[in-house]
């Protein structure tokens, strides 16, 4: 099963590129997880969050496959323990399709993201910065993948 997270926003700080590889790099190729960036949409700065939140949606729905299943990380999703996640994951592969995670930009995903999202996963009640839920994301999917795979990194 192939895994990729499409986030808006770019050029975070090191740390962010750091963490996420630091994660990724321990998966096997039958697990594997791919960060891509999607720009942020311009015009916020000018007061038209609707305009730079179009083209967001635009950017990410261009690059969604017809047969990739689509989970869109929203504040209003479900939450899910370590172990859960790694039932949906096992779920996932068996159903034999890849798999696309959604992060949106500051203003979140716009209401066609989410239609076009199969599920909703709220990784935390709080507010998290986005590099953060980057790490978090990679740190999640290598926990759910060592789960599995009976590695020791989940205790």
């Amino acid at each position: 099963m192939k895994i990729r997270v499409l986030a808006v926003g770019q050029k975070m700080p090191a740390w962010v590129y750091q963490g996420v590889e630091d994660y990724t790099r321990r998966l096997p190729a039958d697990f594997r997880v791919e960060f891509e960036e999607v720009p942020l949409g311009q015009g916020r700065s000018g007061g038209d969050i609707k305009k730079a939140l179009a083209k967001e949606t635009q950017a990410l729905l261009g690059r969604i496959k017809d047969r990739e299943k689509v989970i869109a990380l929203d504040v209003q999703g479900k939450s899910w323990s370590s172990e859960k996640l790694a039932d949906k994951a096992e779920n996932w592969r068996m159903e034999g399709r890849d798999l696309v995670l959604l992060i949106g930009g500051p203003d979140g995903l716009s209401k066609e993201c989410l239609s076009r999202a199969e599920e909703r996963w709220s990784l935390s009640d709080l507010t998290l910065p986005h590099p953060l839920v980057r790490v978090l994301l990679a740190e999640q999917l290598y926990r759910a993948w060592t789960l599995l795979a009976g590695h020791p990194y989940h205790r």
